[in-house]
């Protein structure tokens, strides 16, 4: 029993040793995306994150102690669920009253119509697997790599799927960050500032890259980006939700699963804070520490993600999520367009 307990304690302290071992890493990411240079790109502790934690899971993961990975499984899954719940500080109801009806039904409208486009021409005519068909999909259509980390555990699938996903949000909403503002400015967006800021917010992937897209513009342009954006983030719940009783019921091979339906309730958590949020009854400076513990989180999930990625599984995957993503980043930008323009005009 004695020589138990003392196991026990070993497993307890080296999953401890993982878990600082990332918290390390995400804490190198945060100074290094406060950087000026790298701040200038819009490149958000989440992204830098990532690409820390897969550069080191490409050279010196095999090398890290195996006792240290539990603790690096917890920070991709129990962490990642707590982090989610949080984020919900980011978004209070009178955030979408501000908006009004154009912008809830311009989020509606491009994450409806992503998902179906993007799961249908990922398993059908692509030949992607099921979870990085809607791993990917998810994030070009809600909020980039948080909606992916978010949906993870509800498919319950492999961290280097996430990764690959992950990938494709960062390579496409770098760009549209840069694209967009462009457009803009060369007069080939004809619209004013609100409706512009309408129009990041509805369609590009990272709250980041949206925040950086907006304010490249001007102050009312990045306000109406943010909260748009945010609008698309509260949806995520909903989404996982929906997407947790569909996979439940249908495994990957079709067969009936309805009797092992499980609600992801983190997604739940989600909205109950945001509603609590909603009556700003925490000091607000006492929220903003919460949004920076919480954005530290993620970070630290990401890192670990990166750990668990490795190019020999991205190159068994193949082109297709590429593919995929590239499709998706021209459907939400023309999409995303057209319906900004139609739901300012209508509504």
């Amino acid at each position: 029993m004695r020589r138990v307990a003392v196991a026990q304690r070993m497993v307890s302290v080296q999953t401890l040793n993982g878990i600082w071992f990332v918290t390390l890493f995400a804490m190198s990411a945060t100074l290094i995306s406060q950087h000026s240079t790298v701040a200038a790109l819009g490149l958000s502790p989440l992204i830098v994150g990532i690409a820390l934690g897969g550069a080191y899971g490409n050279t010196l993961r095999s090398q890290m102690p195996r006792e240290w990975v539990p603790g690096i499984v917890f920070s991709t899954r129990p962490l990642l669920r707590f982090a989610i719940v949080m984020y919900g500080f980011r978004l209070t109801l009178q955030d979408i009253v501000q908006v009004g009806l154009p912008g809830i039904a311009l989020g509606v409208s491009v994450i409806v119509t992503t998902l179906f486009v993007g799961y249908l021409l990922g398993t059908r005519l692509l030949g992607m697997d099921r979870d990085t068909a809607f791993l990917t999909t998810i994030g070009s259509s809600v909020c980039g790599a948080a909606a992916i980390l978010a949906a993870e555990p509800v498919l319950e699938s492999k961290s280097h799927k996430s990764g690959i996903a992950v990938a494709t949000v960062v390579i496409f909403g770098t760009v549209a960050m840069f694209l967009l503002p462009f457009l803009y400015k060369s007069g080939v967006l004809v619209m004013d500032e609100k409706t512009y800021g309408m129009f990041v917010g509805g369609s590009i992937h990272e709250v980041a890259h949206a925040v950086a897209a907006g304010s490249d513009v001007s102050a009312t342009a990045g306000s109406y980006a943010v909260i748009t954006k945010m609008i698309r983030v509260l949806m995520l719940a909903p989404v996982l939700v929906i997407a947790g009783w569909i996979f439940k019921r249908r495994s990957a091979d079709g067969s009936d699963q309805s009797k092992k339906i499980a609600v992801p309730w983190f997604a739940v958590m989600f909205l109950g804070v945001v509603v609590f949020n909603s009556f700003q009854l925490l000091p607000a400076e006492l929220v903003k520490a919460i949004n920076r513990m919480d954005i530290f989180l993620l970070t630290m999930t990401m890192c670990a993600l990166g750990m668990e990625t490795s190019v020999s599984r991205l190159k068994k995957v193949g082109p297709a999520p590429i593919y995929l993503a590239t499709i998706l980043f021209v459907w939400v930008l023309g999409f995303g367009y057209l319906a900004t323009i139609f739901f300012t005009a209508v509504c």
